[in-house]
């Protein structure tokens, strides 16, 4: 085998991965996002109709299709320039603007100590929060937009910050390494057609992060007092103070191997 058919076929395998590639990143987007799938369905249909058109050779029908699918893409980067925007986004995270301290084993458990021992504090004064633990995905634009802190994390700032008459407490807080970055931060709400409608707002803006970055989104319900975690778009429901503690400490990880595959499921549980 020749030095030219070696890199023909090595051209051949990265065209291979990378439209795989490609595929992979659309249809996880389809599975997350309710626009996109009713653009996927529209875009099916419009295909059907052009191949039942050419087959049946309905002229007017193929005309007016060829018309449609000519200005079809600049119409959808107008349509979802939202959604395209954020697809752009979430490519350009990358682990360099990441967090920005590696914490040590001492810090990782002592960071993690006070996020829980905090988290059951409020769960006994029954208050909620959500707290977004950083991880490799930057979290900049977020903290840019909020109020800015950037205080070591501590049991009682962690639940000063959610006490109902602090005007910080309607949103949420981001950690970075060991530092509270900031808080009344807002999050996107999440579009998942797997959702259960009743799910509040703090659990909607868990899931609409975590399935934009890799962070660990903790919720705690107000009402119920029950402790969630999000994480890659998946609800972790009702977990106990340990459970947190070693999720927490697990996802943390240089590793970063979190384990989700106990989740309880959501859909029929109310929470805010």
């Amino acid at each position: 085998m020749t030095v030219d058919s070696l890199i023909e076929l090595f051209k051949k395998i990265l065209d291979i991965l990378l439209v795989w590639g490609l595929l992979y990143f659309v249809l996880k987007s389809l599975r997350k996002n309710v626009k996109m799938v009713l653009l996927f369905k529209g875009v099916l249909i419009i295909v059907i109709v052009k191949i039942l058109s050419d087959f049946l050779d309905l002229v007017t029908i193929g005309y007016l299709i060829d018309y449609v699918i000519e200005w079809a893409p600049l119409a959808l980067i107008i349509i979802f320039q939202p959604e395209i925007r954020d697809a752009l986004e979430h490519l350009g995270h990358t682990k360099l603007l990441g967090r920005h301290k590696t914490l040590s084993l001492g810090e990782r458990e002592k960071t993690v100590h006070e996020i829980v021992t905090s988290v059951d504090n409020l769960r006994r004064q029954k208050m909620g929060a959500l707290i977004v633990v950083e991880r490799d995905d930057s979290l900049a634009n977020y903290i840019n937009n909020a109020q800015r802190i950037y205080a070591e994390v501590t049991n009682p700032l962690l639940t000063a910050v959610f006490f109902v008459n602090n005007p910080l407490h309607d949103g949420g807080v981001i950690i970075q390494g060991d530092q509270i970055a900031c808080a009344n931060a807002v999050f996107p709400t999440s579009d998942s057609l797997n959702i259960s409608k009743r799910l509040g707002t703090r659990h909607r803006a868990a899931l609409g992060i975590s399935e934009q970055t890799d962070c660990l989104a903790i919720v705690l319900s107000e009402e119920t007092g029950r402790i969630s975690l999000a994480v890659g778009g998946i609800l972790l429901y009702n977990l106990s103070i340990d459970e947190l503690k070693i999720r927490l400490l697990e996802g943390l990880s240089p590793s970063k191997k979190l384990f989700v595959g106990d989740k309880e499921e959501v859909n029929s549980h109310e929470e805010n």
